[in-house]
């Protein structure tokens, strides 16, 4: 056997053993074995087109979103042809199918180790690709069939929404298929807050844009496909994970699924996001969202926070929600004490337009993420953190690395001893204590944002369009909170207040056999001085 082994060795080609070197070194060699000896008609050794088409591609019905908002038709038409677009991009057939070595270079070249702009123009190609198949050909120019070549062209902002999508349906298609295998739907998430982002950022946008009542399909900006790259660089840099999340979930499904495959059956319209959601601020498009500003197991966190629920349909990383366990900072801390972990905090606010005397109010949503827990101190601290802008536009605002003033959590002291100098009671992010760039009152009733010059602790912009230089106040409407440190740390947690409760009933306990006999009692010993004060005692020696 160990000559056969040498012989098979030898029988490789340098190209082969290169390709091979380079899919294991992105951990997916023994899948991409599994799924190309599967997908292999055995008479001619390659993997016929419409078999690879099939493991690429998607079944949908009536796909349905969040909102009211109309979905344009060529996005169905566009998920249609997406199994093709993937193997007409970057798999290669000769002699009927694609061969082992195609097979590799094919992946490879789609989620080999890459920079991410390559690994952006991958996805701006599959895009145009699909939609030329849709009958709906895009507006995006390719100098070259190169990843890295250069682009030209512009999106529109429906462009943009139906591009968004496709990236959140790659993304999210292996934790969908995971829990539904067809039996149930899958609603589109809202994501208009993305899509104003990058309008906002592309085309340069004045105050003439009313961001809150426009629509997205009666936009007529042209967003250049130059800036449109920079926005997802600095704004969702996770967009580039999910082209190649989508092949490689696809190829481990089909690796570990015994019996013959046939096309996906997923179905668009298959979880209701808005049964998942309800009225919570976390919705899936904004948790979607702020998990493409992180990596690893915090960006999975944010967004199956969302989604996981309990037997009694409560979301489980949700610690608190104001409009159930009540407003106030007494009420805030007493269920988010002696959680160690990340914190995402969703605040929504109404402020008057402060751009005339109308009246009009305005609606708004900003997030914080923290690293770490709360605790009780009169000064700032943390880590790290972000602040985001979450509606009606998205922005994030990463830590600076100039400040540490994170967080700052002071409730009133326990003794209520006198101070000359008191310390403003309630959470604060960003800033100095008086000049905070958020700060929430010990009530949760007012919210007030001050300009981004004040802080220097995260990074600069606004927090609510339009925000102007004076400090902005607000009426807080609801406050929410989401653990993302998994299980352990509410198991944790739940074990920290069972023993606060425990030694406050200790506590509380009286141990009546002290006060058992009248004349050690310290009823008797007031009696005693009141009757005679002076009195002349005799000392027990």
């Amino acid at each position: 056997m160990g000559a056969s082994s040498s012989t098979q060795q030898n029988l490789i080609s340098p190209e082969q053993r290169e390709l091979e070197s380079e899919a294991a070194s992105t951990g997916a060699l023994p899948i991409l074995h599994k799924a190309f000896s599967k997908l292999t008609n055995p008479q001619t050794n390659v993997i016929p087109l419409v078999s690879l088409q099939e493991i690429f591609s998607f079944t949908y019905n009536n796909p349905t979103q969040e909102t009211t908002s109309t979905i344009p038709e060529c996005f169905p038409r566009l998920l249609v042809h997406l199994g093709q677009a993937v193997v007409d991009l970057f798999f290669r057939a000769d002699k009927g199918g694609v061969t082992w070595i195609e097979f590799l270079r094919g992946y490879i070249s789609c989620c080999g180790r890459k920079t991410v702009s390559t690994s952006l123009n991958n996805l701006y190609r599959l895009y145009a690709l699909a939609s030329a198949k849709a009958g709906n050909p895009s507006t995006l120019e390719f100098e070259s069939d190169d990843a890295d070549s250069k682009i030209n062209g512009f999106l529109m902002p429906s462009d943009a929404f139906v591009l968004l999508w496709l990236c959140w349906v790659m993304s999210q298609s292996s934790s969908i298929l995971g829990v539904s295998e067809g039996k149930t739907n899958l609603d589109i998430p809202d994501i208009k807050h993305l899509v104003l982002s990058a309008v906002v950022y592309c085309a340069e946008v004045g105050n003439d844009l009313n961001i809150s009542d426009c629509s997205i399909s009666s936009l007529e900006y042209r967003l250049p496909v130059g800036k449109f790259h920079m926005w997802a660089l600095t704004t969702v840099p996770g967009l580039v994970q999910c082209l190649t999340q989508y092949l490689h979930d696809r190829l481990q499904k089909c690796a570990a699924v015994e019996d013959e495959l046939g096309p996906s059956n997923l179905s668009i319209g298959e979880i209701s996001l808005t049964e998942a959601n309800d009225t919570y601020l976390l919705t899936c498009g904004r948790a979607w969202a702020i998990s493409l500003t992180q990596r690893g197991k915090l960006s999975e966190e944010i967004l199956k926070a969302s989604f996981l629920r309990d037997g009694k349909g409560v979301l489980e990383n949700l610690l608190y929600r104001s409009a159930i366990h009540g407003k106030g900072l007494s009420r805030f801390w007493s269920n988010i004490e002696g959680y160690h972990g990340p914190l995402l905090i969703l605040i929504s606010a109404n402020s008057e337009d402060a751009h005339g005397c109308d009246g009009n109010v305005r609606r708004w949503v900003i997030g914080i993420l923290t690293e770490q827990g709360f605790e009780n101190r009169d000064v700032f601290y943390g880590n790290s953190g972000c602040l985001y802008s979450i509606s009606p536009v998205f922005h994030v605002f990463s830590s600076s690395g100039k400040e540490k003033n994170f967080i700052y959590s002071h409730l009133h002291p326990a003794g209520r001893v006198y101070e000359p100098h008191p310390k403003p009671v309630g959470i604060a992010f960003g800033g100095t204590i008086g000049n905070e760039r958020i700060f929430v009152d010990e009530d949760f009733a007012r919210l007030t944002i001050r300009h981004h010059a004040v802080d220097k602790s995260y990074q600069p912009g606004p927090l609510v369009p339009n925000q102007g230089f004076l400090p902005l106040e607000a009426l807080i409407a609801e406050v929410e909170v989401w653990g993302l440190a998994g299980g352990k740390a509410k198991e944790e947690q739940s074990a920290y207040k069972n023993r606060e409760q425990l030694f406050t009933e200790q506590r509380r306990k009286v141990d009546l056999k002290t006060f058992g006999s009248w004349e050690d009692s310290p009823e008797k010993m007031m009696m005693d001085m009141v009757t005679d004060p002076n009195q002349v005692k005799r000392e027990n020696r």
